[in-house]
């Protein structure tokens, strides 16, 4: 299941679907902000960069458990459904929430110290229009290897490591930087 607010509908809507056909997931438009116009108009950028189908928008019927915000809303075919869910761009309430339901959640945020990042089972620790295209290209190499493979990749991976390796690198270049040294990054 892929998740998607305004921003990754406005900064990926053609990583969104190429992802989806990917994974033969499904697409949910899932708002903080919500009303029937916004989900709307979400879904058609998604449809008109080739989504067939995007939940969320006139079927959100079903709630997440102690979440108050608009975010509660979500498809009984989607979202509620789902035993693994992409949150790019998320909110840490609603993180916190599908954890707690027992799901299996992976994030995009630039963060590493937010509520996502540390509560998600797995966290891309980038900016989304760089991590988007990678994931993708990622999933595609990943379809060539074996279940035992990705199995063995998936027990050895620690989402807290990662964490750590991202603060360390952000701590590395804001030391340099504050001695003086003139860091930049070609990517």
């Amino acid at each position: 299941m892929i998740s998607v607010n305004g921003n990754v509908a406005a900064l990926t809507p053609k990583e969104v679907v190429e992802l989806s056909r990917e994974l033969k997931a499904k697409i949910e438009v899932n708002l903080f902000y919500r009303t029937e116009e916004r989900a709307n108009r979400i879904a058609k950028v998604l449809r008109d960069h080739g989504a067939s189908e995007v939940l969320g928008v006139s079927d959100a019927t079903a709630t997440i458990p102690e979440l108050l915000s608009e975010r509660r809303r979500v498809s009984p075919k989607g979202i509620l459904k789902a035993d693994t869910i992409l949150v790019p761009l998320e909110d840490g309430d609603r993180t916190e929430a599908l954890r707690r339901m027992g799901k299996f959640v992976i994030a995009i945020d630039l963060n590493p110290l937010s509520r996502t990042a540390r509560t998600a089972n797995i966290t891309i620790i980038d900016n989304i229009v760089r991590a988007m295209p990678l994931l993708v290209k990622k999933v595609r190499e990943f379809r060539k290897a074996g279940r035992s493979s990705l199995r063995t990749i998936l027990e050895g991976y620690d989402n807290n490591e990662i964490l750590r390796a991202a603060l360390k690198h952000i701590v590395g270049r804001l030391t340099r930087l504050s001695q003086g040294e003139v860091v930049i990054n070609p990517q």
